[in-house]
């Protein structure tokens, strides 16, 4: 759990390192990215998941490529002030016509998406094969996330940009068109999580709502715009979930994050892996 959460947390991470932005509308990419494995598995058939599952990342990461392109990118090229408080108020946007448009073709249903794995016995434990291949398929993503970065143009691109956007325009990369890419990555990355957790959590309309709580939760953990504090968060509040859970009162399974998250907030305020930009 502490991988997929992390997807969450790195895919809100590095679209703001790169576009100094905050995507509040995270949640329903998760959301939207189990649905649309929902439709592929019924058209395809369950035996070919390993053949949806890319197909429903691809879609995910056009979705995000083609809403940056039309809903983001004119609240950064347009000549006007406070830029930022109209982008909040767009992904917020972005986020309720996600949400009510899931209820207009799906409706307030609860929908099951066939099982990828079976679940199998270890020495008497009983193991869930969705959540293992959740884990290795997430584990993959941002194995192949990382590659991209270091050793890709386009990763390379969205490092220059991350660290001085002026600068890389500057060099000749089109950072509007990068933001496009830094955009659709970030989703994809939640759309790993909605599709690999589909047969394990459900798909409905609000099915987005505790995994986007739990990625700003990272964010606050590691730090806001870092992707090493992304990760680290993610394990770390996946492993306090567990921990609590099986140490004291299941019950209480959704505090466990938050009581972490305060106790690093009161040892680091700008989180493990923060740093500060300004002081006065």
């Amino acid at each position: 759990m502490g991988v997929l959460y992390a997807l969450m947390g790195l895919g809100i991470s590095f679209i703001y390192g790169v576009m100094r932005m905050i995507n509040w509308a995270m949640g329903e990419f998760y959301m939207l990215a189990g649905y649309i494995q929902l439709v592929f598995v019924t058209v395809l058939g369950p035996s070919l998941w390993l053949v949806s599952v890319p197909l429903s990342l691809a879609t995910i990461f056009l979705i995000g490529w083609v809403l940056q392109r039309v809903g983001l990118r004119p609240m950064f090229t347009a000549i006007g002030e406070r830029r930022e408080e109209y982008v909040v108020i767009v992904t917020i946007a972005i986020s309720v016509f996600l949400k009510n448009l899931m209820v207009v073709f799906a409706g307030p249903y609860i929908y099951k998406v066939p099982d990828y794995l079976p679940n199998f016995t270890v020495d008497g434990l009983v193991l869930s094969g969705n959540r293992l291949i959740a884990a290795a398929t997430a584990t993959v993503a941002i194995i192949l996330f990382l590659v991209m970065l270091k050793y890709t143009w386009v990763g390379m691109a969205l490092r220059a940009t991350a660290q001085h956007r002026f600068a890389s325009q500057t060099l000749g990369v089109n950072v509007w068109n990068i933001d496009n890419y830094a955009f659709g990555i970030g989703v994809m990355l939640a759309g790993v999580a909605g599709v690999m957790l589909a047969p394990v959590f459900l798909v409905y309309p609000e099915s987005g709502l505790v995994p986007a709580v739990k990625g700003f939760v990272i964010l606050v953990i590691g730090g806001l715009g870092s992707l090493a504090g992304s990760l680290v968060g993610g394990l770390l509040l996946g492993l306090s979930e567990s921990l609590g859970t099986a140490l004291f009162d299941p019950g209480y399974r959704e505090v466990y994050g938050f009581l972490l998250m305060i106790i690093v907030l009161l040892i680091r305020p700008r989180g493990l892996f923060g740093k500060a930009e300004r002081e006065v």
